[in-house]
């Protein structure tokens, strides 16, 4: 990407060399420095429209590649240290500069990330970029360089040398000679040295004040930890479930429904539900960081879920992001405002999905700000194995459709009132309840669903309203 150049489809805005799964391993980063040193001494640079960042998940790589006289070859291409833990992977891919936003929202461009972490799912590396790849640490280098994914890296020159000669991909690429040549570099000494006191943190972390106690003190006025209302007018005694009556679909949703869709981790927007709630006790758009960052408060969470950027709810098809059709006034809401709604009138609400809801990581959030938003079942075509059980967890009942059964072949549109019928009676792995959504425009639909607690054992977690309930009245 040349300076001064309009952005386009496919040109990459973000490169990071980023995640403590590749960025430990000596043979990839030392193989990523080689790229750079020999792209440098070729004249190649990396535009200052690509923000780029090298994030080790070790000092350790710091200090090899120090020993390589490697670091200064990344930071001659801007790939300069800026953490040592999870960043861009996260979601903590730091703001863009303006005069870039502005040109990918005037022209609705999809531009792209080029990183070497472990999760690139919708709305998660950044808000702007529409498209994130994976990919190793030597060719995050080759694509900064690029500046691109159009491109043909076989076959096209990532730029031009001194002389104004084509370099292709394989004059830089480093062979295993070479990287062999220099790995001895990572001793076994640096790692000894990096982790014999690395419980006691640095100067900042030792300079922190705490006071030791078995219990925390919730009344600190912390805006990252807040006491959650998991316990909140829990007794001994269990009361039974009961069926879902007249119950409102707050997102009706597609396949592949990732938990970073439910519960994204990544930046805070500054029109968002948490950006309000941050704003209103004093905390500084600046300084409201990641929802990943902020999850030991629940009500940055529960205002986060299906709040993603990227989040297609078919209630509102005309719009992405974190909003539904609030029934029966069919206003459109965010996601938490129109919960909250049905909140005060006691309304019961659902979920419908397609195929694989709640695929991707295994984000213990996607399950409690669903049930803290009030959402007492899930109703999928199927569903990932660890938000499944998530769910359950978190006293929310997954439902599966029968057969070939979905919303589409059942003609269920969202705005129906939904009672699902059979849960009074008593639950067990496999049962089928039935399903009735009425509305005032059709005939009644009834269809079958199958309860998807899969062992007695989660059927008893159900019945206490969730796996915390459930232990704490065990230890009582």
């Amino acid at each position: 990407m040349s300076e001064g150049k309009r952005l386009k489809d496919g040109d990459i805005v973000i490169a990071s060399i980023t995640s403590c799964t590749n960025t430990s391993n000596p043979y990839v980063l030392m193989g990523a420095g080689l790229l750079a040193k020999k792209a440098m001494e070729k004249g190649l640079k990396v535009s200052n429209r690509v923000k780029t960042s090298l994030a080790p998940g070790s000092k350790v790589v710091t200090a090899y590649l120090e020993a390589a006289d490697l670091l200064t070859c990344f930071e001659k291409l801007n790939f300069h240290v800026s953490a040592y833990g999870c960043t861009t992977c996260i979601g903590n891919s730091g703001p863009l500069p303006d005069d870039i936003i502005k040109e990918i929202l005037e022209n609705d461009l999809i531009v792209t990330s080029v990183i070497s972490g472990n999760r690139n799912f919708e709305g998660r590396i950044s808000p702007y970029t529409k498209a994130n790849y994976l990919t190793s640490p030597m060719l995050v280098v080759a694509y900064a360089i690029a500046g691109t994914v159009f491109i043909d890296l076989k076959n096209e020159p990532l730029g031009t040398d001194h002389n104004g000669q084509p370099v292709m991909l394989s004059d830089i690429w480093p062979g295993r000679q070479e990287i062999n040549a220099i790995l001895p570099l990572a001793e076994a000494s640096m790692y000894k040295k990096e982790y014999c006191n690395v419980f006691q943190g640095d100067k900042t972390w030792q300079s922190l004040s705490a006071v030791h106690s078995d219990l925390y003190d919730w009344s600190q006025p912390s805006t990252y930890i807040k006491e959650p209302p998991f316990f909140e007018n829990m007794t001994l005694d269990i009361a039974e479930p009961e069926d879902i009556i007249d119950a409102r679909v707050l997102v009706k949703l597609k396949n592949s429904v990732t938990t970073d869709h439910i519960s994204p981790a990544g930046v805070i927007p500054d029109d968002s539900p948490a950006a309000v709630y941050l704003n209103a006790i004093h905390v500084a758009s600046k300084d409201y960081n990641s929802y990943g960052s902020r999850r030991g408060n629940h009500e940055i969470m529960m205002r986060g879920t299906f709040a993603n950027v990227r989040l297609q709810n078919d209630l509102v098809s005309d719009r992405e992001g974190g909003y539904t059709q609030f029934f029966p006034d069919n206003v459109q809401n965010n996601m938490y405002e129109a919960a909250m709604k049905y909140k005060k009138t006691n309304t019961p609400l659902i979920v419908l999905a397609g195929k694989e809801y709640g695929t991707g990581s295994s984000r213990d959030w996607a399950a409690k700000g669903t049930a803290l938003l009030g959402i007492h079942a899930v109703i999928a075509e199927s569903f990932e194995r660890i938000h499944r059980s998530n769910l359950v967890g978190m006293g929310v009942l997954p439902l599966q459709f029968s057969s070939d059964d979905n919303c589409d072949s059942l003609g269920l549109t969202g705005d129906e009132v939904f009672s699902i019928k059979g849960i009074t009676k008593g639950l067990a792995p496999g049962k089928k309840l039935t399903v009735i959504a009425k509305s005032s425009v059709k005939p009644d639909i009834s269809f079958p669903v199958i309860v998807r607690l899969d062992s007695s054992i989660e059927v008893d977690y159900y019945r206490h309203g969730g796996i915390l309930p459930f232990v704490l009245r065990e230890l009582v």
